[in-house]
C-alpha cells in the first residue's frame, strides 16, 4: 500500500511539474493559459515538490509576489505532511 502511495505521489508531482512547463510554452506561444489559482492550488494538493522545481527549473512565476511567498510555503507544508506520513508508517506517530 505504501508503495502506491508513493508512486501517486510521484505521478502527481511530474504532473504539477509538467503543468508549469506546459503554462510557460503557453505563455511564449500566446495561448490560452493555465490559471495563476490551478497551479498554486497544485502546489498546495501534494505537489509543492513538482511545483516548485517546474517554477525554479523552468524560470516560470518566480518574479509574482504570490508565487515567492506561497510556493515555498506549499513545499514546506507537503514536506511536513511527508515527515508525518513516514512517521505514521513506520510507527513513530
Amino acid at each position: 500500500m505504501v508503495k502506491v502511495i508513493v508512486g501517486v505521489y510521484l505521478a502527481w508531482n511530474l504532473i504539477v511539474f509538467l503543468m508549469y512547463g506546459i503554462d510557460k510554452l503557453k505563455a511564449k506561444n500566446g495561448y490560452y493559459r493555465i490559471s495563476e489559482f490551478t497551479l498554486l492550488w497544485c502546489a498546495f494538493v501534494m505537489g509543492g515538490i513538482g511545483a516548485f522545481l517546474g517554477s525554479h527549473l523552468l524560470r516560470h512565476k518566480t518574479q509574482k509576489t504570490k508565487f515567492k511567498i506561497l510556493l515555498p510555503l506549499a513545499l514546506i507544508i507537503n514536506i511536513l505532511v511527508d515527515v508525518c506520513f513516514v512517521c505514521w508508517v513506520n510507527g513513530i506517530i
